[in-house]
C-alpha cells in the first residue's frame, strides 16, 4: 500500500501473485483469509518505513507459497544456504520456530533477502510478510513473556576501577592487576563469558592486597618499580596534558606513592637504528653548547633537571637512559611529569616540511635538514627508600572517618568504618554475619605482630575487596520460585543493574536509599531516577563504555597507517578521533536528541588537531568544541575519522571492511565468513601495464571469483560509497593518480556514489537501524546477549520511541522499563554450598 491505498494480496489458481490497489482514507490491508487462532491486530510502523498494517481477524494464509517460491530454493535441507532451512517453516505459526522467524525478519527489515540477482516478489509483498511474522510473534510474546536469565556478573576492568574510585577516592588502573576482559556481543560485561579460573581469582586477591595498601598507606613498604611507557606513535614536539607550560613531549602521570620516603626517577630515550640517541643534534638545532634538558616535576614543581648527553649510546653501561638522585615524596596520589624543556616554538626551518609525527622514522635522524629532537621512551619510578611514615591522603580521609583516642574506642570505631565501607562495597545493607566475619579480619590484623588499629582496618579492607559480594554482582532469586518461572528482581538488584548500565559504576547513596525503601520498582520513581542519572556527569560513561564498544573504537588502537603514506598520523590524532566519536554520542544523551542523529547529524566535536585533519578552519587549542560541517560530506558516524581509519588497512582503504562494518555494526546483519581457500585481496595483482591499480580495480578482479561475489555484492557498494575518505578519513578525489570511481548499486537496487547516497539509502530503512541500536543497548544494559525471544521487546521499545521522536531517553527508558531488565526467569538451583564455598575461599 502506498499513501491511502489498500493492497489485496493473494494467489490465483495458477499460483501467480496478483495485486489490486483500492484508494481508501486510512491504511488497511487484507491478506488471505483467517487461518490462525490468534488474530493479527493493526499496528503503526516507523515513519519513513513501509506503511503496512494488518486488519484484525486476518492471517498469513497466502504466504506459504511465497516462502516456497522465493526462499526455499536456497534455504532448504539440502543447500542450507546461510546455515538456514525454511523447508518446514510454518508462516502461520512462526512461534513454533521463533529463532528462525527472527532471522527471517532481520533480513527482511534490512531488505537483504532475496539477495541481488534472485527473483523477488512484486510490490510490497515482503513488507507484508515481515509484518505478519512480527505481529504473530509479538502477540504470542505478550501472552507469555520470557525475560531471560543472566548468571551472576563480575566486575570487569572498567567497573572495578570505578568501584574503587567511588569507595576509596583512589584512582587505579585495574589493568595493572586484572587480565583482559572477554567480549561477547560487542561488550565486555556479558555474564556468560565472564568465566572464573584460579588465575583470575588470584588476580582479584592480589588486587585487593595491593589496593588496600595504597589506600591506607604502608609505612613498611619495600622498594619496587612502576613503569610508564610513552607510545612509540606519540609526537613529542608539543606540551602533553598535565605537564608544566614551557615543556614539550615526555609524559605526565598521577602516581600513587605508598609511603613517605625517597624515590628515584629513571628515564630512557628512543634511539636510532645504530644505537645512538635519536635527536642528538648532529644535523639540526641541538648543539654541544645548548644541550637538551629534561625536567622531572612533582605536582608542577621541579625536583630535578637532567642535562641529556648527546653522545649516549645503547652500548653504554646505562644505555640511553638517565636517573635522578633520590627525591623525597610524600605518600598519596601525586602528578609526576618527565618532560623536555622547550627550546624553540613556531615554524621549523627544515629543508623538508616536518611531519606531524615527530618520530616517524629513526632512520632519518642524522639526515641533514631535519629537526629531530630527543624522545622519551619511558619513565620508571622506584622506591620508597628509607620510608618515614604515611602522610594524610584523600583515600585515608575517606576511610578513617573516626579515630580512637583510647583502647576502648578502637573496636566501636573499627565497626563504624568497616560497616560503612562494606555496605557501600557490597551495594546492599550489611548483615550481622557479614560484619562479624570482617571484624575477625580486623582483629587478626590489629593483633598480629602488634599491627595496631590501622593495620587491622587495612586487613579488613583487603577482605572486603576480595569478597565475592564486591567482585561479583549476585542477584537474589526467591525461594518459592521454581525453574522456568518468572520473578521480579529486588529493588537493590535493580539499583545495581541501573547504575552499572548508565554509569558503569555502583549505585550512589540516593539510589540505594530508595531501593532499601522498596520504592525503586515504582514506575514513576524509576523514571525519575533514570533521568536524574542521565543528567549526572557520570552518564558520560555511556560514550566510551557503550558507544565505544558498539562502534568498535578499540580496534583503532590496532591500526598503524603506513608512515610512508601517512607521516602526519600520530597517537594524539588517534586519541582525538576516538574522543570525537565519544563526545558526539555523549551529546546525544545530554541533549536527549534523536538516535537518527547518529547517521545524519550535521555537526561534530573537534579540537585543533582534528579540525586541521578535516580541513575545518578557525579552531585552535586542545579543547573540543562543537562545530557545524561546512558541507554534507561528513554527516553522522560515517564521516568520523575514527570509523574510517579502523576500517582501513595500513597502506590503503578497504571498501570491504567498511561495507562489512556497516552491515555488522549499523544493520546487525553480518556477512558470513569467506569460504576456505579464497585468496586475499592483497594477493591480487596491484599493477597492470606499468600502472598502479586502484582499490576498486583490484576488488573487481577479486570478485571475479564466484565464491566471493555473493557476499561482496552486499559489502562492496557500501564501502565504495565511502572511498572518497582516505586511510585516515581525509577527503580525496584520486588514488594512485587515478580519479576515484565510487559508483555502485546497493543490494536493493539503490544507486550509490557518495557518502550522502549511502546515508539516505540506510535511512530509507530506519527499522533496521533503530532495532539494531536497541539490540546493542539492551545487551549492554542487561549484561547478556539479546536472544530471539527478546526481539518482541526490542520492537516494542522502538515503536514507543518512534512516538517520542526517537529521543535517546526513550530508548534508555524503554530498556529499563522492559521485563527483561526488571525481571528474570528462574533456572535450576545452584548446588548447595557452592556459593558459600566461594565466599570462604575469598576470605
Amino acid at each position: 500500500m502506498l499513501g491511502g491505498t489498500v493492497v489485496l494480496v493473494g494467489y490465483t489458481t495458477n499460483a501467480s501473485l496478483m495485486r489490486l490497489d483500492v484508494p481508501v482514507e486510512a491504511p488497511h490491508v487484507v491478506v488471505g483469509s483467517p487461518a490462525a487462532d490468534l488474530p493479527i491486530r493493526p499496528r503503526a510502523t516507523t515513519p519513513g518505513s513501509d506503511r503496512y498494517i494488518h486488519a484484525p481477524g486476518t492471517a498469513a494464509a497466502d504466504f506459504p507459497l511465497l516462502i516456497l517460491q522465493y526462499c526455499v530454493r536456497c534455504h532448504n535441507d539440502v543447500d542450507m544456504n546461510g546455515n538456514l532451512s525454511l523447508q518446514t517453516f510454518n508462516v502461520e505459526r512462526p512461534e513454533e520456530t521463533a529463532e528462525i522467524a527472527e532471522k527471517v525478519i532481520r533480513k527482511l527489515a534490512a531488505g537483504m533477502m532475496p539477495p541481488p540477482g534472485n527473483p523477488r516478489p512484486g510490490g510490497d509483498t515482503l513488507t507484508l510478510l515481515r509484518a505478519v511474522l512480527e505481529t504473530r510473534l509479538d502477540d504470542v510474546a505478550a501472552s507469555n513473556p520470557n525475560p531471560g536469565h543472566r548468571t551472576f556478573q563480575r566486575l570487569n576492568r572498567a567497573e572495578y576501577t570505578n568501584s574503587i574510585r567511588d569507595l576509596l577516592t583512589l584512582d587505579v588502573d585495574a589493568g595493572d592487576y586484572l587480565p583482559l576482559d572477554t567480549k561477547s556481543a560487542n561488550f565486555d560485561n556479558i555474564a556468560d563469558v565472564q568465566l572464573l579460573s584460579p588465575t583470575l581469582m588470584d588476580a582479584y586477591f592480589r588486587a585487593a592486597a595491593g589496593i588496600s595498601r595504597l589506600a591506607v598507606g604502608d609505612p613498611n613498604a619495600t622498594p619496587s618499580e612502576s613503569q610508564y611507557r610513552v607510545s612509540r606513535w606519540a609526537s613529542q614536539r608539543d606540551r602533553v596534558e598535565g605537564a608544566p607550560y614551557g615543556t614539550r613531549g615526555g609524559t605526565s602521570v598521577v602516581h600513587n606513592f605508598p609511603a613517605d620516603g625517597q624515590y628515584v626517577f629513571r628515564v630512557s630515550f628512543h634511539h636510532e637504528t645504530t644505537g645512538a640517541l635519536f635527536g642528538n643534534g648532529r644535523a639540526a638545532l641541538h648543539t654541544a653548547e645548548g644541550k637538551e634538558q629534561l625536567e622531572v616535576s612533582i605536582n608542577g614543581e621541579r625536583v630535578a633537571l637532567l642535562d641529556i648527553d648527546r653522545w649516549m649510546h645503547t652500548s653504554d653501561a646505562n644505555g640511553v637512559s638517565m636517573r635522578t638522585e633520590p627525591i623525597f615524596v610524600r605518600a598519596g596520589p601525586q602528578r609526576v611529569t618527565a618532560a623536555f624543556i622547550q627550546r624553540s616554538e613556531g615554524p621549523l626551518q627544515d629543508l623538508v616540511s616536518p611531519h606531524d609525527w615527530s618520530l616517524a622514522s629513526t632512520s632519518i635522524a642524522g639526515a641533514y635538514g631535519f629537526t629531530s629532537l630527543p624522545h622519551l621512551r619511558d619513565l620508571v619510578i622506584g622506591g620508597p627508600f628509607n620510608a618515614t611514615g604515611v602522610s594524610e591522603t584523600p583515600s585515608r580521609r575517606r576511610i578513617f572517618t573516626c579515630r580512637p583516642t583510647a583502647p576502648g574506642e578502637e573496636r566501636p570505631c573499627a565497626e563504624e568504618i568497616i560497616s560503612r565501607l562494606a555496605a557501600q562495597a557490597y551495594r546492599r545493607p550489611l548483615a550481622d554475619d557479614d560484619l562479624d566475619a570482617l571484624m575477625s579480619f580486623y582483629e587478626e590484623g590489629a593483633s598480629e605482630g602488634g599491627g595496631g588499629f590501622e593495620i587491622g582496618i587495612r586487613t579488613a579492607l583487603e577482605a572486603i575487596l576480595a569478597s565475592p559480594y564486591f567482585v561479583f554482582r549476585f542477584e537474589q532469586q526467591p525461594d518459592d520460585v521454581g525453574p522456568g518461572e518468572n520473578y521480579r528482581i529486588t529493588d537493590l538488584d535493580l539499583a545495581s543493574r541501573l547504575s552499572f548500565f548508565l554509569w558503569a559504576s555502583p549505585p550512589d547513596s540516593e539510589l540505594i536509599a530508595v531501593a532499601r525503601q522498596g520504592d525503586l520498582s515504582d514506575p514513576d520513581v524509576l523514571e525519575h531516577h533514570v533521568r536524574r542519572m542521565l543528567a549526572h556527569p557520570r552518564s558520560d560513561a555511556l560514550g566510551p563504555r557503550f558507544a565505544g564498544q558498539w562502534l568498535r573504537l578499540q580496534d583503532l588502537e590496532k591500526i598503524h597507517p603506513d608512515v610512508r603514506k601517512q607521516p602526519d598520523f600520530n597517537e594524539q590524532l588517534r586519541t582525538s578521533m576516538v574522543r570525537e566519536t565519544e563526545l558526539f554520542f555523549i551529546s546525544l544523551v545530554r541533549e536527549d536528541r534523536s538516535v537518527l542523529d547518529l547517521f545524519e547529524a550535521d555537526y561534530t566535536f573537534v579540537d585543533e588537531r582534528l579540525a586541521k585533519h578535516y580541513g575545518i578552519p578557525n579552531v585552535t587549542g586542545n579543547e573540543f568544541r562543537r562545530v557545524t560541517y561546512p558541507d554534507d560530506k561528513r554527516r553522522g558516524l560515517l564521516g568520523h575519522a575514527s570509523i574510517l581509519t579502523l576500517t582501513s588497512h595500513a597502506g590503503r582503504t578497504s571498501p570491504v571492511l567498511r561495507g562489512k562494518w556497516v552491515m555488522e555494526v549499523l544493520l546487525g546483519t553480518p556477512p558470513p565468513p569467506p569460504p576456505p581457500g579464497v585468496p586475499d585481496l592483497e594477493e591480487t595483482e596491484s599493477t597492470q601495464g606499468g600502472r598502479m591499480l586502484t582499490t576498486r580495480e583490484r576488488m573487481e578482479m577479486h570478485r571475479a571469483n564466484e565464491a566471493c561475489r555473493s557476499c561482496h555484492r552486499f559489502m562492496d557498494p557500501m564501502g565504495l560509497a565511502l572511498d572518497n575518505f582516505g586511510i585516515t578519513g581525509k577527503w580525496r578525489i584520486k588514488e594512485n593518480g587515478m580519479p576515484l570511481d565510487t559508483r555502485g548499486e546497493l543490494y536493493d537496487g539503490t544507486p550509490l556514489a557518495s557518502p550522502g547516497d549511502l546515508r539516505q539509502a540506510l535511512l530509507k530503512r530506519p527499522d533496521a537501524l533503530l532495532r539494531n541500536f536497541t539490540t546493542n543497548l539492551m545487551a549492554y544494559g542487561l549484561g547478556r546477549r539479546v536472544e530471539y525471544y527478546d526481539m518482541p521487546t526490542v520492537r516494542k521499545i522502538v515503536r514507543e520511541a518512534v512516538a517520542e521522536d526517537n529521543r535517546m531517553s526513550a530508548y534508555i527508558l524503554g530498556v529499563v522499563k522492559s521485563p527483561a531488565f526488571q525481571m528474570s526467569r528462574a533456572e535450576a538451583p545452584v548446588a548447595e554450598g557452592s556459593q558459600g564455598q566461594a565466599a570462604d575461599r575469598s576470605h
